[in-house]
């Protein structure tokens, strides 16, 4: 293959794309539509050229009958007047009429011919353009909605790599982290009313453990007894050993709580 083939080659084909991403479905099938209108209105205009001729065709034709029809009865005309010459002229111009309507016979046959050939193609050129023109609609509809859903991809694409995107995905998390601390907030002063219930509850065992402590000592250590005299005072009576051992031991008990 030779260079300039290949150059060639090369910017046809680059033309050819050129023109392919030119290209808009909607503006193309206006303009395929605008064409076909074009061509129909060629069309009727041949159509009506040829029907025309076929006409002027058809006149030529009945006017050569007519013609050749005439000279055929002035020849009968000379010639029962006696004068064979005269009728023998009119029978010469018969002839060249009747020629010239035959040859006019058969062009008007080829041109009626072609008038119906012309009719049919008017006919379905007209049903081309009728469906071109309801395809068309409907093709334009598809190639908006299609359209439409190339942009709304492409924009939830950029959507997704978008410094927009990013900064509301943060001010999300930022919200979310703010109703977790309020969320631990709350569990936290809910955990301190706890605490200070379960202080004001401990108090409440400390007080009973004092009144239990002072029930065991006996009414001598009491810090509201009275004092009695000394010559009241009764010696002292050995305790009993076995309840000073439980003393003890409810003592240790106490002391561990």
């Amino acid at each position: 293959m030779g260079l300039f083939d290949r150059v060639s080659r090369v910017i046809r084909s680059n033309l050819n794309a050129l023109v392919s991403a030119a290209e808009d479905p909607e503006k193309m099938l206006e303009q395929a539509v605008i064409d076909m209108q074009e061509d129909m209105v060629q069309m009727r205009q041949a159509v009506a050229n040829a029907i025309a001729s076929q006409k002027r065709t058809e006149q030529q034709y009945n006017q050569a009958i007519n013609e050749a029809n005439t000279w055929h009865q002035r020849a009968q005309l000379a010639l029962q007047k006696g004068n064979e010459n005269l009728a023998r002229e009119a029978l010469n111009r018969k002839k060249v009429n009747t020629e010239t309507a035959n040859a006019l016979k058969a062009q008007l046959d080829q041109q009626t011919a072609q008038v119906e050939t012309l009719k049919r193609s008017l006919v379905a050129l007209e049903g081309k353009l009728s469906e071109a023109k309801t395809k068309k609609d409907m093709l334009k509809a598809r190639a908006s909605a299609a359209k439409a859903n190339e942009q709304l991809q492409s924009t939830l694409g950029r959507m997704g790599t978008s410094s927009a995107m990013g900064a509301f995905e943060r001010m999300e998390e930022k919200v979310l982290q703010m109703e977790a601390r309020s969320q631990a907030a709350a569990e936290l002063a809910g955990a301190d009313l706890e605490s200070q219930f379960l202080a004001l509850e401990s108090s409440d065992v400390d007080l009973e453990l004092e009144a239990m402590k002072a029930q065991l000592l006996g009414p001598a250590t009491a810090p509201n007894q009275a004092q009695l005299p000394a010559a009241a005072k009764s010696p002292a009576e050995p305790r009993d050993a076995a309840i000073d051992a439980e003393m003890e031991d409810l003592a240790r008990e106490l002391d561990k709580l």
